[in-house]
């Protein structure tokens, strides 16, 4: 189902949880991983453009982003993981200079890859400054950017709950909603799956209307099992993550767009405020070509 799987890291002193966590769906699926590395510019010319200068990251000094330094990089991240990667051997490293997002972007492209995986923070410096959101630009850029489902995690996953044996589905009628169920139902057929959809009732409709008007929306398909679930609440990421929690769920899968003025994208809130809380991955879905990409 996901054959070529692309995850960034910017940890050069241990593989990270995401890496790991990357690594064991890919082996799932009999896939192959791509780890990614983004040397970030450490200097702008004042006539525009960066200098190709990076900070070395064992000493911290300035240094040429050149190929021998990318070289030394590639090496240190392939020893630093070795001992995940190395018995599974179906990867590849790749080591980008520019913005993180961008680069992540781009190789996406590149790769053709079918599901990315990240970590709710991209940079060290998002983690510590948070620049206002749960989770950071970086990641925030590539949901909007890219067609590809993108899978944040925000901790090491035990591999056995890696087989999304309990799916929830954030239900809010919404274009990309569509496309999450779909999504969520592929997953479900593959994984044999119990899919849980989930509304959570904040306009004043009645339960009955509401429940019909989700079956409508679903579709569910023979052969899935799942079953509709209607809460009430204010705060609907509260109320994703606290029904997550009670069914031990191992998968949220959520939609994202949503439109402000001026036809701009941003990213939701309560993806943002789920993907960063929650105990389990959540794959955000934005566009019908990840699902064509699950058909290839």
């Amino acid at each position: 189902m996901f054959e070529r799987i692309l995850t960034a890291t910017d940890m050069l002193n241990a593989c990270n949880a995401v890496v790991v966590n990357a690594l064991e769906i890919a082996k799932q699926n009999q896939g192959r991983l791509f780890v990614m590395h983004v040397l970030e510019p450490s200097y702008f010319h004042e006539c525009g453009g960066s200098l190709e200068s990076v900070k070395h990251f064992m000493t911290g000094e300035e240094t040429a982003a050149s190929q021998e330094y990318k070289e030394v990089v590639k090496t240190e991240l392939d020893k630093k993981c070795a001992g995940a990667l190395k018995t599974y051997g179906n990867y590849d490293i790749k080591i980008a200079y520019g913005k993180p997002s961008i680069e992540i972007r781009r190789w996406a492209r590149k790769l053709g890859a079918d599901l990315i995986v990240l970590g709710p923070h991209a940079r060290k410096e998002e983690e510590r400054e948070l620049i206002g959101l749960p989770i950071g630009n970086t990641v925030e850029d590539v949901i909007m950017h890219v067609t590809s489902p993108v899978m944040i995690v925000n901790r090491l996953i035990p591999k056995e709950r890696l087989d999304f044996k309990k799916i929830i589905v954030g239900v809010d009628f919404s274009k990309s909603c569509e496309y999450a169920v779909q999504f969520a139902t592929k997953l479900a057929k593959r994984f044999s799956s119990k899919l849980y959809l989930l509304h959570i009732l904040a306009a004043p409709e009645t339960e009955r209307e509401i429940k019909e008007k989700i079956v409508k929306f679903c579709k569910m398909p023979e052969g899935i099992e799942y079953e509709y679930s209607i809460w009430e609440g204010m705060l609907p990421h509260s109320e994703i993550l606290k029904y997550a929690n009670e069914k031990g769920i191992d998968l949220i899968v959520m939609g994202s767009h949503t439109r402000e003025s001026g036809e701009r994208w941003y990213v939701g809130s309560a993806v943002e405020q789920v993907s960063a809380k929650s105990l389990c991955p959540v794959a955000v879905v934005t566009h019908p070509d990840a699902l064509l990409k699950m058909e290839s």
